[in-house]
């Protein structure tokens, strides 16, 4: 019996689990959601940004960017909780390998973090953190952080050159999500060139009202607000889609867990139903055997 109660706590605790793992996997399906909207709506302004700098490029080329000679800051994005596979894991790796290939970067670079459960990763990696950054909890957030990575940075630069590298995840069809690395400062001369020799899309071409050395800085400044938003909503939103792929092979085994544990139980209570029948026959025929011995005795007696 004491067997038979154990078994039904596992039931139970069971059944409380896969409770738990299917709130966090429609909880997953959600912010999935509302970030991948985030990145859509935020597609036309990137447009926007983009046709501005070609306007600015088109009557002022650049030859390619000088090289940095100064220091390299790494902002590595993880995740501020659990459950979501090797997502901090696989980012670590990759920031690892991309950075050791790099020939650009002189000494050790500084890695700046943002996400508790890859921070502790990043310190044994690389060592102390430069800076660390709270992850937002809604995409109402995420300009509040991109705004304070800035002001970091700016802050940073005055200090001594140095160049800013983004790593991240991001939502795949294939495998659910994988890494990036984007240079987001100084901006890549390819796509500068780029840029530059794309065909203006219409008849009307543009015309520059302000300076460039006024036109330029602006939006560079708009393009790094762009791409430190999209990513940290994709990041966000591969995240979620780590955790959903993750809660969804949990809730896989719990099933068969259960399932098991079901057949486990009855098998169990088949067993001790059967036993009691066996005590109620035996000391019945018990009980029957010694009925019997008594009558022949009494009647050798009388």
């Amino acid at each position: 019996m004491p067997a038979l109660q154990e078994m039904q706590r596992k039931i139970k605790s069971a059944a409380d689990l896969h409770m738990v793992v299917r709130t966090m996997k429609a909880l997953a399906a959600v912010s999935i959601r509302q970030y991948e909207d985030a990145v859509r709506a935020l597609d036309s302004y990137y447009e926007a940004v983009e046709l501005g700098l070609r306007a600015v490029l088109r009557d002022h080329p650049l030859a390619g960017r000088s090289a940095s000679s100064g220091d390299t800051v790494a902002l590595i994005l993880g995740s501020d909780q659990g459950m979501a596979g090797r997502f901090n894991e696989a980012m670590l790796e990759f920031a690892a390998g991309w950075l050791q290939r790099d020939a650009e970067i002189k000494g050790s670079p500084e890695c700046w973090v943002a996400g508790e459960k890859v921070a502790g990763g990043v310190e044994e990696r690389f060592g102390k953190i430069g800076e660390f950054f709270a992850l937002p909890t809604s995409v109402q957030g995420i300009t509040a952080t991109v705004q304070e990575v800035l002001i970091r940075f700016e802050k940073r630069r005055s200090q001594g050159q140095c160049r800013l590298l983004l790593f991240h995840n991001r939502p795949s069809a294939g495998t659910g999500y994988e890494q990036q690395c984007v240079l987001l400062l100084p901006p890549d001369e390819h796509w500068f060139r780029h840029m530059a020799g794309q065909k203006w899309p219409g008849r009307c071409l543009p015309m520059i009202a302000a300076g460039w050395e006024q036109t330029f800085p602006a939006l560079i400044s708009e393009y790094l607000f762009v791409t430190l938003f999209r990513g940290f909503a994709t990041s966000l939103a591969a995240e979620n889609a780590a955790r959903l792929a993750a809660m969804q092979r949990a809730e896989k085994n719990i099933d068969e867990l259960q399932a098991d544990l079901q057949s486990r139980y009855h098998t169990l209570r088949q067993t001790v139903i059967t036993e009691e029948l066996f005590d109620i026959i035996s000391g019945f025929e018990a009980l029957g055997g010694a009925q019997r011995r008594a009558g022949r005795k009494d009647g050798k007696i009388t």
